[in-house]
């Protein structure tokens, strides 16, 4: 159980190495690199947005979504595997969502991989579509589900 409410707001710069460490400990078949974080944060507010969730000032999740006219697409989330389970990746993805929304986006597109678990079973109770699956995205091997979710209706 959390201590605290968590809160969210922007990512800045100097949450990196605190963000690409959680990338590593989540991710460690495929992690993001620091530099492909960088990338992503130049792009804000263009077509990117990326959050932190916070537990006092620990960073315990993150997210992020680019969004390009009516289409808008979950770039990155991850939680802390200390505190999965809780509800803080549905908190981050419906952050996701509203500010898709709020840019205008009417659905949202989203990969996954095939061998997580947690994260399809996210993706079904929010509402998302599986509709195609990509081939060895990740890696030989390790392919990609896609998921597609509409945002119509108000925020």
């Amino acid at each position: 159980m959390l201590a605290e409410t968590p809160s969210l707001r922007a990512m800045h710069w100097s949450d990196l190495p605190a963000v690409h460490a959680m990338e590593v400990e989540c991710f460690r078949h495929d992690p993001w690199t620091v530099e492909a974080f960088w990338s992503e944060l130049a792009q804000v507010p263009d077509t990117r947005w990326y959050a932190v969730m916070c537990v006092g000032q620990e960073i315990v999740g993150y997210a992020g979504v680019m969004v390009v006219g009516a289409d808008a697409d979950v770039q990155t989330i991850a939680v802390a595997p200390k505190v999965q389970g809780q509800g803080l990746g549905a908190a981050l993805l419906q952050a996701l969502h509203d500010h898709a929304r709020q840019r205008g986006a009417s659905r949202i597109f989203l990969e996954v991989r095939d061998d997580n678990a947690s994260a399809l079973a996210l993706y079904d109770t929010q509402g998302y579509e599986r509709t195609g699956v990509r081939t060895n995205y990740y890696a030989p091997g390790a392919s990609a589900i896609v998921m597609m979710k509409s945002l119509a209706g108000a925020l």
